[in-house]
């Protein structure tokens, strides 16, 4: 299997449910350079690296048999195993695509300190020391630091060049190994690398807990592992395909522990004792420390990626406004976790993006990315950023992102299920808000099927199922008569109450298809496409966190409050015949945790903390409830047809 793409690694079922999606099946046969050329091209060797406290390092070095040339290093870092072990066990490809194999590289792999063959204590996400008292203080800069310097030493037929890239965690360790980098490392890609657990990648969105993945991830992931080994696989078997029934009758989030892991997971239960922003959580915060980048880097992300879209964007954000004499490039595709790295990208789910994107990535981007930085080979014609347009589905691309030529306009919840560029004028009255029940006990599905975890079509799937559920306010324009094109951030500010004293809210962001518009060709699944409600991006936001992440505040009970929130970047053009749709609810179930709605410490919660509540959305003058977005050209006015 690839071991820079987190979940096949680690856990059986997320692996079956990828084949399933995306017709992944671990190795990438269909792409692989294949086990008898790389035996005939390159030799393996085993060396175990020291780092600088003494502790030494398993990595796995294939060097390329043909010495009449020198070859840069390309580097993975990753706690998911650098296996086959043993010198005459082959990995079955090697590098990111199989250009590289077959363009000549020195590629190396090493399992993170603590993690299957190395030595040292495993940490996750383990903190960037930035201060350094000791020569033997360490983290994962210091560890990059200190294998590059040894393979630049020792490991002959290399070029004095380091390329370092890693998807996932992988792509943490990509952008930790950057910081405070050895003069030999010139080119990173961290690729959906994590940044933030608490604010926006894996296990927390705004502070709302990911709750199948962070539960089927550490189940496995998370045992314990005392000594250096080359067996460490776990299953956990969940005893029903369904992820909603499962996570439903588990019960408030004490009885992980108590009924599955039974204190095997200690990284949970370390989890489950830091419910705000504290100093855990911000130290594994690793955007402050992204500053004065010198290796070239080009950040990856997916425009559907439910783990690290956050980390993505984040990771390239930081270093354009850090580290101002560094190459600095982002790439964004349609494509899922890790999904540029396998597959031809040209679909997700029921959507169609009619190109084979994950393809073209590969060849005329990341190929081209590392082949200029490491060999000086072709000329460096990247774009500051190449983005792929869904909607319109085609490539973009940009000298900055978000662009320059974008402006705002707000999208206002009105009355009678209306979303408007106009602001309400209506003046504060009693019945200028919309209510709906919030119940624990019958959560919103995420998805409208079954599934045991977080599948990745969840990011493009129908939300005609939510539609029709009187717990979701559903908003809507008319039908477009001009392509209307959202690029960036989009801004959220919710004017709200609830009867209870904490809350969730939940905003998506839906392209509503035309009634007429075409079926798939190959359609097995008989999906009826006219009318198809496609979620372009939606999140979270756990209501008690509104002033604070680190001082959580209560509501009072029916009196309104706002609620202001950010959510991560899209690039979608809703064509004309389609409607532009938000959705509002409070609760995203399993794929979110369930809040108790009363405001309690919910990783402490009991069965009885949890209420039904009412909850109201208000669009008056003085409290309207919008989601602003940034607009390519700003829409003129009859880009919307009249809302009378």
């Amino acid at each position: 299997m690839r071991l820079n793409s987190r979940c096949p690694v680690c856990f059986q079922w997320w692996a079956l449910l990828v084949v399933i999606v995306s017709g992944y099946s671990g190795e990438p046969a269909a792409f692989a350079q294949g086990l008898e050329h790389v035996k005939a091209n390159y030799t393996k060797y085993e060396y175990r690296i020291p780092a600088r406290d003494g502790k030494r390092l398993f990595t796995a070095v294939y060097v390329p048999k043909d010495s009449s040339k020198t070859y840069p290093l390309l580097l993975t870092r990753t706690p998911y195993s650098c296996k086959p072990y043993g010198v005459d066990q082959y990995r079955g490809d090697l590098g990111p695509s199989p250009l590289f194999g077959k363009a000549g590289y020195i590629f190396v792999y090493q399992d993170v300190r603590g993690r299957w063959m190395s030595e040292g204590e495993f940490v996750n996400m383990r903190p960037h020391r930035k201060t350094k008292t000791t020569p033997l203080e360490i983290d994962e800069s210091t560890d990059t630091y200190d294998t590059i310097d040894w393979l630049i030493k020792n490991v002959p037929g290399n070029n004095g060049k380091v390329g370092l890239t890693g998807i996932s965690y992988p792509g943490f360790y990509t952008a930790a190994g950057m910081i405070d980098a050895h003069p030999a490392l010139v080119a990173c890609s961290p690729q959906a690398p994590i940044m933030d657990w608490f604010i926006g990648d894996d296990w927390h969105h705004n502070g709302a807990l990911q709750l199948p993945h962070a539960f089927n991830f550490m189940a496995t992931f998370g045992r314990p592992r005392p000594e250096p080994t080359r067996k460490f696989e776990f299953k956990f078997d969940h005893e029903t395909p369904d992820g909603y029934d499962f996570f439903l009758r588990m019960g408030p989030l004490p009885n992980a522990d108590a009924l599955y892991y039974k204190g095997d997971v200690a990284y949970w239960n370390e989890v489950m004792q830091h419910g705000n922003y504290d100093d855990f959580w911000k130290s594994r915060n690793l955007r402050p420390h992204l500053d004065q980048i010198r290796p070239a880097v080009m950040t990856v992300g997916g425009w559907f990626d439910a783990e690290n879209l956050f980390g993505a964007l984040e990771t390239y954000k930081r270093i354009e406004a850090s580290s101002s004499k560094s190459t600095n490039l982002l790439v964004m595709g349609p494509w899922v976790h890790g999904g540029w790295s396998r597959g031809d990208g040209d679909t997700l789910g029921h959507v169609s993006f009619n190109s084979k994107t994950a393809e073209f990535y590969r060849e005329h981007i990341e190929f081209p990315f590392f082949e200029f930085h490491l060999k000086g080979a072709g000329k460096s014609t990247h774009p500051e950023a190449w983005v792929f347009e869904t909607g319109t589905n085609v490539w973009r691309q940009y000298d900055a992102w978000p662009p320059k030529n974008v402006a705002p306009r707000s999208f206002y919840l009105r009355e009678s299920g209306r979303l408007s560029t106009e602001a309400p004028r209506e003046p504060d009255a009693a019945a200028a808000f919309d209510e709906y029940p919030s119940d624990p006990s019958k959560p919103v599905p995420f998805l409208d099927k079954i599934t045991i975890g977080m599948v990745p079509e969840y990011m493009t799937a129908d939300q005609r199922h939510a539609a029709r559920r009187p717990d979701v306010l559903v908003y809507q324009t008319e039908i477009l008569e001009q392509d209307t094109t959202f690029v960036g951030p989009l801004e959220v500010e919710l004017h709200v109450s609830t009867t209870g004293t904490d809350s969730d809210w939940v905003v998506k962001l839906i392209d509503v298809y035309p009634n007429d518009y075409p079926d798939p060709a190959n359609n097995p699944t008989q999906v009826k496409m006219g009318g198809y409600q496609q979620l372009v991006r939606g999140d979270i936001f756990r209501g008690k966190f509104r002033k604070s992440f680190e001082k959580p505040e209560p509501f009072v009970p029916n009196q309104p409050d706002r609620v202001k929130f950010t959510i991560p970047d899209i690039c979608h053009t809703f064509r004309p015949g389609h409607r532009i749709m938000v959705q509002v609810q409070s609760s995203w179930f399993p794929l979110f945790d369930r809040n108790p709605q009363t405001f309690v410490d919910i990783y402490t919660a009991k069965s009885t903390d949890f209420k039904l509540t009412q909850q109201r959305v208000f669009h008056t003058a003085t409290t309207p409830s919008r989601v602003t977005v940034m607009v390519q050209q700003p829409l003129a006015p009859e880009t919307v047809k009249s809302d009378k």
